[in-house]
Protein backbone atom coordinates (compact mmCIF):
# COMPACT_ATOMS: atom_id res chain seq x y z
CA UNK A 1 0.00 0.00 0.00
CA UNK A 2 2.60 2.37 1.33
CA UNK A 3 6.24 2.08 1.26
CA UNK A 4 7.10 3.05 4.58
CA UNK A 5 10.64 5.73 5.02
CA UNK A 6 10.22 7.17 8.32
CA UNK A 7 7.77 8.28 10.67
CA UNK A 8 7.99 11.47 13.11
CA UNK A 9 6.95 9.19 16.16
CA UNK A 10 10.42 10.58 17.83
CA UNK A 11 9.26 14.20 17.26
CA UNK A 12 5.67 13.73 18.28
CA UNK A 13 5.13 10.04 19.87
CA UNK A 14 1.37 8.97 18.45
CA UNK A 15 -1.26 9.33 21.57
CA UNK A 16 -2.97 5.86 20.23
CA UNK A 17 -1.93 2.83 18.48
CA UNK A 18 -3.07 1.80 14.69
CA UNK A 19 -5.48 -0.53 14.78
CA UNK A 20 -5.82 -3.62 12.16
CA UNK A 21 -8.79 -5.91 11.88
CA UNK A 22 -9.88 -7.93 9.05
CA UNK A 23 -13.68 -8.75 8.76
CA UNK A 24 -14.85 -4.76 9.75
CA UNK A 25 -13.84 -1.42 11.00
CA UNK A 26 -16.04 1.58 12.37
CA UNK A 27 -14.20 5.05 13.17
CA UNK A 28 -15.70 8.12 14.44
CA UNK A 29 -15.95 10.36 17.17
CA UNK A 30 -17.93 8.59 19.51
CA UNK A 31 -17.08 5.20 20.94
CA UNK A 32 -20.93 4.58 21.35
CA UNK A 33 -21.61 5.03 17.89
CA UNK A 34 -18.77 3.59 16.38
CA UNK A 35 -19.57 0.18 18.26
CA UNK A 36 -23.43 0.76 16.74
CA UNK A 37 -21.91 0.31 13.46
CA UNK A 38 -19.95 -2.44 14.43
CA UNK A 39 -23.14 -4.35 15.84
CA UNK A 40 -24.62 -3.64 12.86
CA UNK A 41 -21.66 -5.20 10.77
CA UNK A 42 -21.72 -8.15 12.98
CA UNK A 43 -25.63 -8.82 12.34
CA UNK A 44 -24.86 -9.28 8.49
CA UNK A 45 -25.51 -5.45 7.64
CA UNK A 46 -22.66 -3.98 5.02
CA UNK A 47 -20.35 -0.78 4.80
CA UNK A 48 -23.36 1.30 3.88
CA UNK A 49 -25.69 -0.29 6.82
CA UNK A 50 -22.92 0.57 9.30
CA UNK A 51 -22.70 4.11 8.06
CA UNK A 52 -26.20 4.91 8.58
CA UNK A 53 -26.29 3.12 11.97
CA UNK A 54 -23.31 5.16 13.24
CA UNK A 55 -24.49 8.44 11.25
CA UNK A 56 -27.92 8.38 13.62
CA UNK A 57 -26.78 7.44 16.90
CA UNK A 58 -24.22 10.61 16.11
CA UNK A 59 -27.28 12.71 15.97
CA UNK A 60 -28.11 11.15 19.70
CA UNK A 61 -24.64 10.98 21.33
CA UNK A 62 -23.17 13.74 19.69
CA UNK A 63 -25.61 16.85 19.18
CA UNK A 64 -23.00 19.41 19.84
CA UNK A 65 -21.93 18.52 16.02
CA UNK A 66 -24.44 17.62 13.96
CA UNK A 67 -28.17 16.07 14.45
CA UNK A 68 -31.60 14.94 12.10
CA UNK A 69 -31.76 18.48 11.07
CA UNK A 70 -28.98 18.51 9.22
CA UNK A 71 -27.21 18.17 5.72
CA UNK A 72 -24.86 14.84 4.84
CA UNK A 73 -22.30 13.66 1.92
CA UNK A 74 -21.48 10.16 1.27
CA UNK A 75 -18.07 8.50 -1.00
CA UNK A 76 -18.95 4.49 -1.08
CA UNK A 77 -17.11 2.43 -2.43
CA UNK A 78 -19.42 -0.32 -3.42
CA UNK A 79 -18.60 -3.63 -5.26
CA UNK A 80 -15.11 -1.82 -6.96
CA UNK A 81 -16.89 1.33 -8.00
CA UNK A 82 -17.22 4.88 -6.84
CA UNK A 83 -20.66 6.62 -5.96
CA UNK A 84 -21.35 10.12 -4.26
CA UNK A 85 -23.88 11.10 -2.45
CA UNK A 86 -25.13 14.78 -1.86
CA UNK A 87 -27.55 14.81 1.12
CA UNK A 88 -26.97 18.80 0.97
CA UNK A 89 -30.35 20.86 1.09
CA UNK A 90 -30.98 23.95 -0.61
CA UNK A 91 -32.65 27.51 0.54
CA UNK A 92 -36.13 27.78 0.86
CA UNK A 93 -37.99 28.44 -2.08
CA UNK A 94 -39.48 31.80 -1.06
CA UNK A 95 -36.22 33.49 0.27
CA UNK A 96 -34.17 36.41 -1.65
CA UNK A 97 -32.00 38.47 -1.10
CA UNK A 98 -34.31 41.60 -1.14
CA UNK A 99 -36.30 39.80 2.10
CA UNK A 100 -33.41 39.43 4.02
CA UNK A 101 -31.89 43.06 3.62
CA UNK A 102 -35.80 44.62 4.50
CA UNK A 103 -35.90 42.88 7.62
CA UNK A 104 -32.85 44.76 8.23
CA UNK A 105 -29.88 42.34 7.94
CA UNK A 106 -26.55 43.39 6.22
CA UNK A 107 -25.55 39.33 5.94
CA UNK A 108 -27.71 36.13 6.82
CA UNK A 109 -27.79 35.52 10.90
CA UNK A 110 -26.10 32.63 12.02
CA UNK A 111 -29.23 31.87 14.32
CA UNK A 112 -32.97 31.73 14.14
CA UNK A 113 -35.22 30.88 11.01
CA UNK A 114 -33.31 32.75 8.50
CA UNK A 115 -30.32 30.68 7.85
CA UNK A 116 -32.34 27.17 7.64
CA UNK A 117 -32.06 25.27 4.68
CA UNK A 118 -34.01 21.83 3.71
CA UNK A 119 -32.71 19.41 5.97
CA UNK A 120 -30.64 16.29 4.04
CA UNK A 121 -29.39 13.83 6.67
CA UNK A 122 -32.63 11.73 6.77
CA UNK A 123 -33.05 11.73 3.13
CA UNK A 124 -29.62 10.83 2.89
CA UNK A 125 -29.62 7.84 4.97
CA UNK A 126 -32.60 6.45 3.37
CA UNK A 127 -31.37 6.75 -0.32
CA UNK A 128 -28.11 4.74 1.10
CA UNK A 129 -30.18 2.48 2.46
CA UNK A 130 -32.44 2.16 -0.51
CA UNK A 131 -29.66 1.33 -2.63
CA UNK A 132 -27.07 -0.12 -0.99
CA UNK A 133 -27.92 -1.50 2.27
CA UNK A 134 -28.26 -5.04 3.25
CA UNK A 135 -30.36 -4.64 6.59
CA UNK A 136 -33.86 -2.83 7.18
CA UNK A 137 -33.56 1.56 7.63
CA UNK A 138 -35.83 0.32 10.98
CA UNK A 139 -32.87 -2.45 11.92
CA UNK A 140 -29.85 0.24 11.39
CA UNK A 141 -31.63 3.08 13.23
CA UNK A 142 -32.27 0.89 15.95
CA UNK A 143 -29.52 1.89 18.51
CA UNK A 144 -29.68 5.27 17.83
CA UNK A 145 -33.50 4.84 18.55
CA UNK A 146 -32.44 3.23 21.87
CA UNK A 147 -29.89 5.55 22.79
CA UNK A 148 -32.06 8.52 22.58
CA UNK A 149 -35.01 6.44 25.10
CA UNK A 150 -32.80 5.21 27.21
CA UNK A 151 -29.74 7.15 27.21
CA UNK A 152 -26.54 7.25 27.92
CA UNK A 153 -23.57 9.24 29.79
CA UNK A 154 -21.47 12.17 28.57
CA UNK A 155 -18.62 11.90 27.24
CA UNK A 156 -15.47 14.49 27.81
CA UNK A 157 -15.47 15.89 24.36
CA UNK A 158 -18.76 16.28 24.22
CA UNK A 159 -19.39 17.58 27.69
CA UNK A 160 -17.15 20.28 26.86
CA UNK A 161 -18.50 21.08 24.23
CA UNK A 162 -22.12 20.80 25.15
CA UNK A 163 -21.08 23.16 28.11
CA UNK A 164 -19.33 25.95 25.52
CA UNK A 165 -22.75 25.85 23.66
CA UNK A 166 -24.62 26.27 26.08
CA UNK A 167 -23.08 29.41 28.00
CA UNK A 168 -23.23 31.02 24.28
CA UNK A 169 -27.12 30.18 23.67
CA UNK A 170 -28.16 31.67 27.24
CA UNK A 171 -26.16 34.94 26.43
CA UNK A 172 -27.83 35.30 22.54
CA UNK A 173 -31.08 32.80 21.89
CA UNK A 174 -33.18 34.72 24.37
CA UNK A 175 -36.99 34.87 22.36
CA UNK A 176 -39.78 32.09 22.36
CA UNK A 177 -38.47 30.48 19.44
CA UNK A 178 -35.42 28.95 21.45
CA UNK A 179 -37.10 27.58 24.27
CA UNK A 180 -37.41 24.45 22.62
CA UNK A 181 -33.46 24.39 22.50
CA UNK A 182 -32.94 24.95 26.28
CA UNK A 183 -36.04 22.56 27.13
CA UNK A 184 -34.36 19.72 25.29
CA UNK A 185 -31.07 19.86 25.51
CA UNK A 186 -30.49 22.00 29.01
CA UNK A 187 -33.70 20.17 30.42
CA UNK A 188 -31.74 20.81 34.22
CA UNK A 189 -31.21 24.44 33.43
CA UNK A 190 -27.48 23.73 32.06
CA UNK A 191 -25.59 21.49 29.65
CA UNK A 192 -25.29 18.02 31.38
CA UNK A 193 -22.24 17.19 33.31
CA UNK A 194 -19.83 14.43 31.89
CA UNK A 195 -20.76 11.01 33.03
CA UNK A 196 -24.56 12.28 33.83
CA UNK A 197 -26.65 10.25 32.03
CA UNK A 198 -28.57 12.04 29.16
CA UNK A 199 -32.23 11.27 26.81
CA UNK A 200 -34.67 12.44 24.38
CA UNK A 201 -37.96 10.66 24.28
CA UNK A 202 -38.88 13.28 21.50
CA UNK A 203 -35.75 12.26 19.34
CA UNK A 204 -35.96 8.90 20.02
CA UNK A 205 -39.58 9.02 18.94
CA UNK A 206 -38.96 10.95 15.39
CA UNK A 207 -36.36 8.17 15.02
CA UNK A 208 -38.82 5.14 15.08
CA UNK A 209 -41.06 7.58 12.44
CA UNK A 210 -38.20 7.92 9.99
CA UNK A 211 -37.72 4.20 10.22
CA UNK A 212 -41.20 3.33 9.61
CA UNK A 213 -41.94 5.46 7.15
CA UNK A 214 -38.90 5.43 5.25
CA UNK A 215 -38.30 8.69 5.57
CA UNK A 216 -41.59 9.84 4.22
CA UNK A 217 -42.55 11.28 7.41
CA UNK A 218 -40.13 13.94 7.98
CA UNK A 219 -40.36 15.21 4.76
CA UNK A 220 -44.51 14.60 3.78
CA UNK A 221 -45.77 13.69 7.12
CA UNK A 222 -46.65 14.72 10.61
CA UNK A 223 -42.59 15.51 11.25
CA UNK A 224 -42.86 18.00 8.20
CA UNK A 225 -45.86 19.82 9.50
CA UNK A 226 -44.61 19.96 12.79
CA UNK A 227 -41.39 21.73 11.53
CA UNK A 228 -43.50 23.77 8.82
CA UNK A 229 -46.06 24.88 12.03
CA UNK A 230 -42.73 26.11 13.75
CA UNK A 231 -41.47 27.99 10.61
CA UNK A 232 -44.66 30.00 10.22
CA UNK A 233 -44.54 31.13 13.71
CA UNK A 234 -41.51 32.31 13.96
CA UNK A 235 -41.05 34.12 10.15
CA UNK A 236 -39.36 31.44 9.00
CA UNK A 237 -39.48 30.71 5.21
CA UNK A 238 -39.28 26.95 5.07
CA UNK A 239 -42.56 25.42 3.31
CA UNK A 240 -44.05 21.79 3.55
CA UNK A 241 -43.34 22.27 -0.36
CA UNK A 242 -39.34 22.74 0.24
CA UNK A 243 -39.76 19.46 2.21
CA UNK A 244 -41.54 17.55 0.30
CA UNK A 245 -39.73 18.30 -3.36
CA UNK A 246 -36.62 17.64 -1.56
CA UNK A 247 -34.39 14.28 -2.95
CA UNK A 248 -30.71 13.70 -2.14
CA UNK A 249 -28.41 13.58 -5.44
CA UNK A 250 -26.45 11.28 -6.77
CA UNK A 251 -23.32 12.48 -8.00
CA UNK A 252 -20.14 12.00 -9.74
CA UNK A 253 -16.99 12.57 -7.53
CA UNK A 254 -14.10 14.49 -8.66
CA UNK A 255 -10.62 13.54 -8.41
CA UNK A 256 -6.62 14.55 -8.82
CA UNK A 257 -4.01 12.39 -9.68
CA UNK A 258 -1.38 13.00 -6.80
CA UNK A 259 1.89 11.02 -7.30
CA UNK A 260 0.56 7.79 -7.98
CA UNK A 261 -2.75 7.84 -6.44
CA UNK A 262 -6.36 9.34 -7.14
CA UNK A 263 -7.70 11.71 -4.72
CA UNK A 264 -11.43 12.01 -4.44
CA UNK A 265 -13.99 14.59 -3.35
CA UNK A 266 -17.26 15.56 -3.30
CA UNK A 267 -18.23 18.14 -6.21
CA UNK A 268 -19.33 21.28 -5.77
CA UNK A 269 -21.19 22.49 -3.97
CA UNK A 270 -18.88 20.65 -1.26
CA UNK A 271 -15.28 22.74 -0.81
CA UNK A 272 -13.39 18.98 -1.29
CA UNK A 273 -12.61 21.00 -4.39
CA UNK A 274 -10.36 23.32 -2.08
CA UNK A 275 -8.33 20.39 -1.14
CA UNK A 276 -7.67 19.07 -4.60
CA UNK A 277 -6.89 22.56 -5.96
CA UNK A 278 -4.26 22.74 -3.13
CA UNK A 279 -3.18 19.21 -3.59
CA UNK A 280 -2.46 20.01 -7.45
CA UNK A 281 -0.58 22.94 -7.09
CA UNK A 282 1.67 21.27 -4.42
CA UNK A 283 2.22 17.98 -7.07
CA UNK A 284 4.28 20.56 -8.66
CA UNK A 285 7.35 20.16 -5.86
CA UNK A 286 8.64 17.09 -4.45
CA UNK A 287 8.46 16.69 -0.92
CA UNK A 288 11.34 14.91 1.05
CA UNK A 289 11.11 15.80 4.64
CA UNK A 290 7.89 16.51 6.94
CA UNK A 291 9.39 18.51 9.54
CA UNK A 292 11.35 21.19 7.04
CA UNK A 293 10.51 25.24 6.66
CA UNK A 294 9.61 24.71 3.28
CA UNK A 295 7.51 21.71 3.19
CA UNK A 296 5.10 24.25 5.43
CA UNK A 297 5.43 26.94 3.66
CA UNK A 298 4.53 25.28 0.09
CA UNK A 299 1.65 24.00 1.88
CA UNK A 300 0.56 27.40 3.62
CA UNK A 301 1.17 28.83 0.28
CA UNK A 302 -0.91 26.82 -1.45
CA UNK A 303 -3.93 26.07 0.51
CA UNK A 304 -4.29 30.03 0.52
CA UNK A 305 -4.21 30.43 -3.35
CA UNK A 306 -7.15 27.30 -3.32
CA UNK A 307 -9.37 28.80 -0.85
CA UNK A 308 -9.23 32.36 -2.43
CA UNK A 309 -10.50 30.35 -5.95
CA UNK A 310 -13.12 28.02 -3.77
CA UNK A 311 -14.43 31.24 -1.95
CA UNK A 312 -14.75 32.93 -5.27
CA UNK A 313 -16.31 30.50 -7.47
CA UNK A 314 -17.51 27.67 -5.53
CA UNK A 315 -21.23 27.24 -4.95
CA UNK A 316 -24.32 25.34 -6.13
CA UNK A 317 -22.93 23.58 -9.42
CA UNK A 318 -25.69 24.49 -11.38
CA UNK A 319 -24.99 28.34 -10.28
CA UNK A 320 -21.41 28.33 -10.90
CA UNK A 321 -19.98 30.35 -14.10
CA UNK A 322 -16.20 28.49 -13.79
CA UNK A 323 -16.25 24.37 -14.38
CA UNK A 324 -14.54 21.76 -11.99
CA UNK A 325 -12.64 20.81 -14.86
CA UNK A 326 -11.16 24.71 -15.01
CA UNK A 327 -10.60 24.81 -11.81
CA UNK A 328 -8.76 21.05 -11.55
CA UNK A 329 -6.59 21.96 -14.94
CA UNK A 330 -2.81 20.66 -13.98
CA UNK A 331 -1.81 23.50 -16.06
CA UNK A 332 -4.16 26.09 -13.45
CA UNK A 333 -2.04 24.35 -11.38
CA UNK A 334 1.47 24.94 -12.19
CA UNK A 335 0.58 28.87 -12.93
CA UNK A 336 -0.57 29.01 -9.33
CA UNK A 337 2.16 26.96 -8.31
CA UNK A 338 4.70 29.84 -9.85
CA UNK A 339 3.05 32.98 -7.93
CA UNK A 340 4.43 31.23 -4.85
CA UNK A 341 7.49 33.08 -3.86
CA UNK A 342 9.83 32.68 -0.80
CA UNK A 343 7.87 35.10 1.54
CA UNK A 344 4.58 34.89 2.72
CA UNK A 345 2.14 36.40 0.11
CA UNK A 346 -1.65 38.17 0.37
CA UNK A 347 -3.79 35.64 -1.67
CA UNK A 348 -5.87 36.76 -4.41
CA UNK A 349 -8.01 34.58 -7.07
CA UNK A 350 -6.77 33.18 -10.14
CA UNK A 351 -8.63 33.12 -13.86
CA UNK A 352 -8.38 29.80 -14.67
CA UNK A 353 -9.23 29.21 -18.64
CA UNK A 354 -12.79 29.16 -19.34
CA UNK A 355 -13.63 25.97 -21.05
CA UNK A 356 -18.42 22.54 14.15
CA UNK A 357 -19.14 18.19 12.13
CA UNK A 358 -19.07 14.48 12.78
CA UNK A 359 -16.96 12.14 10.11
CA UNK A 360 -17.13 8.30 10.23
CA UNK A 361 -15.70 5.86 7.94
CA UNK A 362 -16.54 2.35 7.66
CA UNK A 363 -15.65 -0.70 6.18
CA UNK A 364 -16.59 -4.60 5.82
CA UNK A 365 -15.16 -7.97 4.79
CA UNK A 366 -16.22 -7.88 1.13
CA UNK A 367 -14.09 -4.70 0.57
CA UNK A 368 -16.88 -1.80 0.61
CA UNK A 369 -16.00 0.81 2.62
CA UNK A 370 -18.40 4.42 2.88
CA UNK A 371 -16.88 8.10 3.70
CA UNK A 372 -19.38 9.81 5.65
CA UNK A 373 -20.35 13.05 6.92
CA UNK A 374 -22.93 15.28 8.59
CA UNK A 375 -23.22 18.16 10.47
CA UNK A 376 -25.70 21.14 11.79
CA UNK A 377 -22.81 23.66 11.52
CA UNK A 378 -21.25 25.95 13.77
CA UNK A 379 -22.24 23.20 16.95
CA UNK A 380 -25.99 22.77 17.11
CA UNK A 381 -26.67 25.00 14.45
CA UNK A 382 -29.53 27.71 14.04
CA UNK A 383 -30.42 27.08 18.16
CA UNK A 384 -34.44 25.77 16.42
CA UNK A 385 -35.85 22.75 17.69
CA UNK A 386 -39.09 21.91 16.35
CA UNK A 387 -41.26 21.04 19.62
CA UNK A 388 -41.90 17.63 20.82
CA UNK A 389 -39.50 16.23 18.09
CA UNK A 390 -35.72 16.30 19.24
CA UNK A 391 -35.35 17.98 16.06
CA UNK A 392 -32.39 20.46 16.09
CA UNK A 393 -31.80 23.01 12.43
CA UNK A 394 -29.04 23.24 10.75
CA UNK A 395 -27.99 27.10 10.02
CA UNK A 396 -26.23 26.36 6.65
CA UNK A 397 -27.76 29.76 5.10
CA UNK A 398 -25.17 31.57 6.95
CA UNK A 399 -22.92 31.39 4.72
CA UNK A 400 -25.05 32.43 1.44
CA UNK A 401 -24.18 36.24 0.62
CA UNK A 402 -25.98 38.85 0.21
CA UNK A 403 -24.23 40.85 -2.58
CA UNK A 404 -25.97 39.79 -5.50
CA UNK A 405 -22.68 39.22 -7.85
CA UNK A 406 -21.17 36.89 -5.91
CA UNK A 407 -21.16 33.15 -7.14
CA UNK A 408 -22.35 32.33 -3.51
CA UNK A 409 -25.02 35.05 -3.79
CA UNK A 410 -28.43 33.95 -1.68
CA UNK A 411 -31.77 32.56 -4.48
CA UNK A 412 -34.35 30.68 -3.47
CA UNK A 413 -34.08 26.95 -4.08
CA UNK A 414 -30.05 27.62 -4.51
CA UNK A 415 -27.84 24.79 -2.33
CA UNK A 416 -25.07 27.23 -0.56
CA UNK A 417 -21.10 26.63 -0.21
CA UNK A 418 -20.99 23.61 1.90
CA UNK A 419 -17.83 23.10 3.96
CA UNK A 420 -18.51 19.82 5.05
CA UNK A 421 -16.69 17.01 2.67
CA UNK A 422 -15.78 13.16 2.99
CA UNK A 423 -12.76 12.20 1.31
CA UNK A 424 -11.30 8.77 -0.68
CA UNK A 425 -8.31 7.59 -2.01
CA UNK A 426 -7.73 4.92 -4.45
CA UNK A 427 -4.94 3.55 -6.67
CA UNK A 428 -5.01 1.68 -9.87
CA UNK A 429 -8.84 1.42 -9.50
CA UNK A 430 -8.86 0.03 -6.21
CA UNK A 431 -9.95 1.54 -2.73
CA UNK A 432 -7.08 2.38 -0.35
CA UNK A 433 -10.02 3.83 1.62
CA UNK A 434 -12.17 6.53 3.44
CA UNK A 435 -10.53 9.80 5.31
CA UNK A 436 -12.23 12.93 6.91
CA UNK A 437 -11.28 15.64 8.55
CA UNK A 438 -14.31 17.75 10.15
CA UNK A 439 -14.65 21.47 11.29
CA UNK A 440 -15.89 24.09 9.27
CA UNK A 441 -13.10 25.66 7.20
CA UNK A 442 -10.49 23.37 8.79
CA UNK A 443 -11.96 20.59 6.61
CA UNK A 444 -9.92 21.27 2.91
CA UNK A 445 -6.72 22.22 4.87
CA UNK A 446 -7.06 18.77 7.20
CA UNK A 447 -7.47 16.86 4.08
CA UNK A 448 -4.30 18.07 2.50
CA UNK A 449 -2.17 17.27 5.68
CA UNK A 450 -3.59 13.64 5.68
CA UNK A 451 -3.10 13.29 2.19
CA UNK A 452 0.56 14.18 2.04
CA UNK A 453 1.35 12.61 5.79
CA UNK A 454 0.40 9.53 4.22
CA UNK A 455 1.46 9.73 0.68
CA UNK A 456 4.38 12.06 0.81
CA UNK A 457 5.96 11.68 4.46
CA UNK A 458 4.37 8.04 4.41
CA UNK A 459 2.81 8.16 8.30
CA UNK A 460 0.41 5.25 9.30
CA UNK A 461 -2.60 6.20 9.76
CA UNK A 462 -2.62 7.36 13.24
CA UNK A 463 0.59 9.20 13.09
CA UNK A 464 -1.00 11.14 10.09
CA UNK A 465 -4.14 12.02 12.40
CA UNK A 466 -1.54 12.89 15.27
CA UNK A 467 0.87 14.92 13.75
CA UNK A 468 0.31 18.41 14.41
CA UNK A 469 -1.98 20.73 12.54
CA UNK A 470 -1.91 23.74 10.91
CA UNK A 471 -4.80 26.30 9.42
CA UNK A 472 -4.77 29.51 7.39
CA UNK A 473 -7.28 31.83 8.73
CA UNK A 474 -7.06 34.69 6.64
CA UNK A 475 -4.32 37.04 5.19
CA UNK A 476 -0.84 35.95 6.45
CA UNK A 477 -2.27 34.98 10.25
CA UNK A 478 -1.51 30.56 10.48
CA UNK A 479 -2.56 29.35 13.52
CA UNK A 480 -0.61 26.37 14.77
CA UNK A 481 -1.25 24.24 17.50
CA UNK A 482 0.27 24.38 20.66
CA UNK A 483 2.82 21.17 19.49
CA UNK A 484 3.85 22.65 16.55
CA UNK A 485 7.91 22.79 16.53
CA UNK A 486 9.27 26.20 17.70
CA UNK A 487 11.45 26.13 15.20
CA UNK A 488 9.22 26.06 12.45
CA UNK A 489 7.25 28.63 13.74
CA UNK A 490 10.65 30.82 14.15
CA UNK A 491 10.95 29.80 10.53
CA UNK A 492 7.78 30.94 9.36
CA UNK A 493 7.47 34.26 10.69
CA UNK A 494 10.57 35.02 9.37
CA UNK A 495 8.94 34.79 5.94
CA UNK A 496 6.05 36.49 6.57
CA UNK A 497 3.89 34.53 8.19
CA UNK A 498 2.20 35.86 11.09
CA UNK A 499 2.08 33.26 13.62
CA UNK A 500 -0.58 32.29 16.15
CA UNK A 501 0.13 28.75 18.53
CA UNK A 502 -3.70 28.47 20.01
CA UNK A 503 -4.00 27.54 23.26
CA UNK A 504 -6.13 24.25 22.57
CA UNK A 505 -6.43 21.98 19.38
CA UNK A 506 -10.14 22.45 19.34
CA UNK A 507 -10.51 24.59 15.86
CA UNK A 508 -8.48 21.82 13.91
CA UNK A 509 -10.72 19.25 13.18
CA UNK A 510 -11.29 15.88 14.11
CA UNK A 511 -10.54 13.26 11.41
CA UNK A 512 -10.72 9.47 11.19
CA UNK A 513 -9.07 7.01 8.63
CA UNK A 514 -9.41 3.42 7.41
CA UNK A 515 -6.54 2.52 4.90
CA UNK A 516 -7.45 -1.10 3.21
CA UNK A 517 -4.53 -3.59 1.90
CA UNK A 518 -5.50 -5.16 -1.43
CA UNK A 519 -3.30 -7.94 -1.27
CA UNK A 520 -4.23 -9.23 2.27
CA UNK A 521 -7.61 -7.35 2.69
CA UNK A 522 -6.48 -6.08 6.31
CA UNK A 523 -8.02 -2.79 7.68
CA UNK A 524 -5.44 -0.05 9.05
CA UNK A 525 -7.37 2.49 11.30
CA UNK A 526 -6.44 5.49 13.16
CA UNK A 527 -8.54 7.79 14.78
CA UNK A 528 -8.63 10.98 16.33
CA UNK A 529 -6.80 11.93 19.49
CA UNK A 530 -8.34 15.28 20.16
CA UNK A 531 -11.69 13.96 20.85
CA UNK A 532 -13.61 11.13 22.27
CA UNK A 533 -13.01 9.07 19.08
CA UNK A 534 -12.86 5.44 18.77
CA UNK A 535 -12.17 2.21 16.06
CA UNK A 536 -14.78 -0.68 16.53
CA UNK A 537 -13.17 -3.36 14.91
CA UNK A 538 -13.76 -7.08 13.92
Amino acid sequence: MFTKKKTIEHVYPSKRNVVYARNGMVATSQPLAAQAGLDILKKGGNAVDAAIATAACLTVVEPTSNGIGGDAFALVWMKDKLYGLDGSGPAPKSISIEQIRKLGYEKIPKFGWIPVTVPGAPAAWVELSNRFGKLSLKEVLQPAIDYAREGFPISPTLGKNWKKAYEIYKKELNSEEFNAWFETFAPKGRAPEVGEIWSSLDHATTLEKIAESNGCDFYKGQIADKIVASSNQYGGFLTKEDLSSYKPEWVNPICIKYRGFDVWEIPPNGQGIVALMALNILKNEEFVEKEELNTYHKQLEAMKLAFVCGKKYVTDAKFMNTSVEDLLNERYGKERYLEICESACMPLPGKPTSGGTVYLATADCDGNMVSFIQSNYMGFGSGIVIPGTGIGLQNRGHDFSLNEIDENALIGGKKTYHTIIPGFLTRNNKAIGPFGVMGGYMQPQGHVQVIMNSIDFQLNPQETLDAPRWQWIEGKTIEVEPNFSKNIIKGLRSKGHEIIVAKDTGSFGRGQIIWRNDETGVLIGGTESRTDGCIASW
